[in-house]
């Protein structure tokens, strides 16, 4: 009374599982083993090979170089293909040649609540006048108030160069022995003899990024952003002379005029020197005197001048207080610092 496709419908069986299990399929034959073709190593060979390739003299080279060498002895083995063929089989077609090894870099964890506890310096380049001319600003910065301690112009790279300038900020800031680390890159500049010597006989603190970290060194890479993306920056300095001048406009505009977003949007000078939380009292006089005229305009909340920062870190410690209020240096972007 029913046909097959109407049946299967009615009781949601698949006609191709009824006809699955009218007619079985037959068992399938075991497959026999794949016989070698008579190119291919016998065991012992195999093994010959293996033993060459693991050599003392072998070793350490890759089965191209073996094959070519012993070919240049008369030898003739098997083909390149087949050693690494017998080297993957034998689990061995990593890096045959030895590698050095590095012991992992200690991350600098750097943390300062004032002013001349912490600098960080680098070296740039600017472009000079013709292409394959270029001038290198030298630029020294505390990472707590952002004030750029000291600044120079060379036409070179020159650890002397970089002595003197850490020297002559030392000076001037009148840092006291122990009190001071500064920070840089792993550059021949940063890391040559005078300079090392030179922090070691005034009792400052030496601490280095990490290689290939670029974030171990964020406030001068922000600094030095914020430089090349101000309006007044040329696309090419006509003479040293040039490049000079205008790094030292610009420095002085940066340290005491620029209101910086990660301190408040205080200048630099201002927090390096201890004048930012009068200068924010007044802020806080006059928002309140806005609030007592127009309360409306604030909404229910009263308006605060933005808090300055009590602490700046390069990789923030794992045991720096929570309540703290601090700049996250390694997570700064160079925007941020404009």
């Amino acid at each position: 009374m029913w046909g097959v496709a109407p049946a299967c419908r009615l009781t949601g069986l698949s006609r191709a599982t009824l006809y699955r299990h009218r007619n079985p399929p037959a068992q399938p034959k075991p497959r026999t083993p794949r016989k070698p073709p008579p190119s291919a190593l016998t065991d012992a060979e195999r093994q010959q090979v293996l033993d060459l390739l693991n050599r003392p003299e072998y070793a350490d080279l890759a089965p191209a170089q073996v094959w070519a060498r012993e070919l240049d002895e008369g030898r003739w083995w098997c083909s390149e293909s087949t050693m690494y063929r017998i080297l993957r089989a034998a689990g061995q077609t990593g890096e045959r040649r030895a590698q050095a090894t590095h012991p992992a870099r200690t991350k600098p964890e750097l943390v300062a609540d004032a002013a001349n506890q912490v600098w960080t310096w680098d070296i740039t380049k600017l472009r000079g006048p013709d292409r394959g001319i270029w001038y290198h600003l030298y630029t020294v910065i505390d990472i707590w108030s952002r004030y750029v301690v000291g600044h120079l112009v060379a036409a070179h790279e020159d650890g002397q160069l970089a002595e003197a300038l850490i020297a002559d900020a030392a000076a001037r800031e009148r840092v006291d022995p122990d009190q001071l680390t500064v920070h840089a890159d792993r550059g021949a500049a940063m890391t040559c003899k005078t300079v090392t010597q030179l922090l070691s006989d005034l009792k400052i603190g030496r601490s280095h990024s990490r290689p290939k970290t670029s974030n171990d060194n964020p406030y001068i890479e922000a600094s030095f952003k914020t430089l090349k993306y101000d309006p007044t920056f040329p696309d090419r300095f006509g003479s040293i002379q040039h490049a000079r001048q205008h790094c030292d406009a610009f420095y002085t505009y940066y340290n005491h005029e620029h209101r910086h977003s990660g301190i408040g949007l205080h200048t630099p000078a201002s927090v390096h020197h201890g004048t930012a939380e009068q200068i924010r009292a007044d802020r806080q006089r006059t928002l309140d005197a806005a609030w007592a005229a127009h309360p409306h305009r604030f909404g229910r909340r009263r308006p605060q001048p933005p808090r300055i920062p009590n602490r700046a870190w390069i990789n923030k410690p794992d045991n720096n207080p929570p309540d703290q209020v601090t700049t996250p240096a390694a997570t700064i972007h160079p925007a941020a610092e404009s």
